[in-house]
């Protein structure tokens, strides 16, 4: 396997043990101190509600990043619900991103065009172990990536980049005001899909399963383009099609397995996030395949 998938593979797994081990603060009857727009009344929660509050008993991270997060859930659910308000977030967050890491993006998708090149060097060098051949292949790689404008290390940073709003998210969907105390589609967000389904409502199990479904959607995406993009250079070029074989496939099952793991003990608003966040990459990844091939075709 490609060491650089793989240490991005096992970065995000990292990234998601992190987050189910992540403590959110907590008042002394175990409860999670909610964040609030305004003062609330009549409350059994602590809640918090100014950002100098949150800077000076929680620290930087959740007043720079969390704070922001759960206030404009709070912010938009009261023009619509907080379904609808987790999704606004998600995608403006994501535009966001995507302002930010255009070009890494890109770079990945190329990557992923490359990637029969890159089976083919692979493959002219397997089995040697001697530094000549070793510093030949890096050579080669070197020299591919150089040709197609290519930083290898564009997957990584783009990655880096997202892992305090993924954590600052996951904190936010659980601590906003409006979540703890609102309801989607006449169910809590606040409750995990496990404990929805013990509670014989079965709408957590579809939100739980449309979330699984885009996931492996939005991971399994950027190879169905490699591989059509593959296929149509070989009609162009009049060569028979060989489809690169991909040993990442059964890491990123594995992947899909602990993700689908964590996520029954997590809130459904992490579920609805996730799914909203999988399908707006969907769409992104769509989105830098048509622009860096524009015109190709």
């Amino acid at each position: 396997m490609n060491k650089k998938k793989l240490l991005l593979i096992v970065t995000v797994i990292g990234l998601l043990f992190l987050m189910s081990g992540c403590t959110i603060p907590t008042d002394e009857n175990g409860k999670y101190v909610l964040i609030a727009l305004n003062e609330i009344q009549n409350t059994d929660r602590v809640v918090i509600t100014s950002f100098s509050e949150m800077m000076s008993t929680e620290g930087f991270f959740s007043a720079i990043f969390v704070y922001p997060l759960s206030q404009f859930i709070n912010f938009f659910t009261p023009y619509t619900n907080v379904g609808v308000a987790i999704l606004v977030v998600t995608v403006i967050i994501n535009v966001v991103l995507l302002l930010f890491t255009f070009k890494q993006n890109v770079a990945m998708q190329k990557m992923q065009t490359l990637q029969p090149e890159i089976d083919k060097i692979n493959r002219k060098y397997e089995g040697k172990t001697d530094e000549a051949s070793k510093m030949r292949m890096a050579q080669e790689m070197q020299n591919l990536y150089a040709k197609n404008n290519i930083n290898p290390f564009s997957s990584l940073l783009t990655t880096f980049i997202q892992f305090p709003i993924l954590i600052a998210m996951y904190h936010a969907v659980q601590r906003a005001y409006s979540v703890a105390y609102g309801t989607f589609m006449g169910i809590s967000l606040e409750n995990t899909p496990l404990q929805g389904v013990r509670n014989g409502e079965w709408i957590y199990a579809v939100f739980f399963a449309l979330m699984i479904v885009a996931q492996f959607g939005s991971m399994m995406l950027p190879q169905m383009l490699s591989k059509y993009r593959a296929k149509k250079a070989a009609e162009k070029a009049h060569k028979p099609y060989r489809p690169a074989s991909n040993p990442a496939n059964s890491t990123m099952y594995m992947m899909m397995i602990f993700i689908t793991v964590i996520a029954v003990g997590w809130p459904t608003a992490m579920s609805f996030y996730w799914m909203i966040s999988s399908l707006v990459n969907i769409v992104k990844t769509l989105l830098v395949d048509y622009i860096s091939n524009r015109g190709k075709e």
